[in-house]
């Protein structure tokens, strides 16, 4: 799509998030060019949404480093949030049931209108600005492969009644509305038959082919991965390090005596025995929560977003 700018490269090294309960995702090494295809690969709970979210600058990492098209995290969050958008996040950037397809698109077209461009777009007549954001609502849904017409009510068809293929089109087109350098999906692959399944990924594929960096969260990598291009980079989470054992306390063997060990008596002085200082030492600082469109994952990797959200917040 003619809109889409070129796309993002992004690259990371030891990357880590840490939650309450320990490490959402650890020691990721990434290097993919601009306009690549990103398969974030990994079981439920293996931190694939916090590091969807951490790339894209709405969750702060603990370790390692990153860059976000030149742009390093988590020193420029707030600019990598402004090259990337998020599409089928649940809590985050999901659809509302309630609405219509149209609704959706109106939505987005407006709240791009107003802070997705320049002061001097807004002071162009009205015409001209309605004009434009018709041309990108078309555009995004091209480039998401979703034509309303074919949907039972049209534009008017609840999002209640969207097939999940038809959805996550329609999650995708809102998203490309903004003209990302990268794009995120979550959950592509989510209960979709073989067939959608590769239409799915053929959809980013076409994405990334035309220039924006995709990032997309699966359980299984896209079949034939070679044949989707050389763009095509596999990140695996979920290989973490095993906690090491803890260590039994060494035993003292007692032995009996005739006299009992003097009894020390106890210094009123001294202050009572308390856990707040080790309560204290264990507390994790957590981060601070902005008003961004922000969610934590309570899908398919549950447990360890909610423990990052927890730790980190939402930027």
């Amino acid at each position: 799509m003619d809109s889409t700018p070129h796309g993002a490269a992004v690259t990371a090294a030891g990357f880590g998030l840490k939650g309450p309960r320990g490490w959402a995702f650890r020691n990721i090494d990434l290097t993919a060019g601009p306009g690549s295809l990103i398969a974030v690969q990994g079981p439920s709970g293996s931190g694939r949404t916090c590091l969807l979210l951490a790339l894209t600058g709405r969750m702060k990492p603990a370790e390692g480093t990153a860059e976000v098209g030149g742009l390093p995290l988590p020193k420029k969050m707030a600019a990598v949030r402004a090259v990337s958008a998020l599409a089928h996040v649940p809590g985050v950037a999901e659809l509302d049931p309630a609405l219509t397809v149209g609704e959706h698109l109106r939505e987005r077209a407006l709240l791009q209108g107003r802070f997705g461009g320049s002061l001097r777009a807004l002071l162009r007549p009205r015409r001209e600005r309605r004009a434009e954001a018709r041309a990108l609502v078309d555009g995004a849904l091209d480039a998401a492969g979703l034509d309303p017409e074919s949907l039972p009510k049209g534009i008017r068809t609840s999002v209640r009644d969207l097939e999940r293929l038809e959805a996550l089109r329609l999650s995708v087109a809102l998203a490309l509305v903004g003209g990302p350098r990268l794009l995120a999906v979550d959950d592509t692959d989510l209960k979709l038959s073989d067939e959608e399944r590769a239409a799915a990924w053929a959809m980013l594929r076409g994405l990334a082919a035309a220039g924006t960096t995709v990032l997309a969260v699966c359980s299984e990598p896209p079949e034939g991965g070679k044949a989707l291009g050389e763009g095509l980079v596999l990140v695996r989470t979920g290989d973490r390090p095993a906690p090491a054992p803890e260590k039994a306390a060494p035993t003292t063997p007692v032995t009996p005596t005739d006299t009992a060990d003097p009894i020390e008596p106890i210094d009123p002085a001294d202050p009572a025995p308390t856990d707040a200082a080790d309560a204290a030492d264990t507390a994790v600082e957590g981060d601070s929560r902005p008003a961004a469109d922000g969610r934590a994952e309570g899908h398919d990797d549950e447990e360890g977003a909610v423990d990052a959200f927890a730790e980190t917040g939402r930027a």
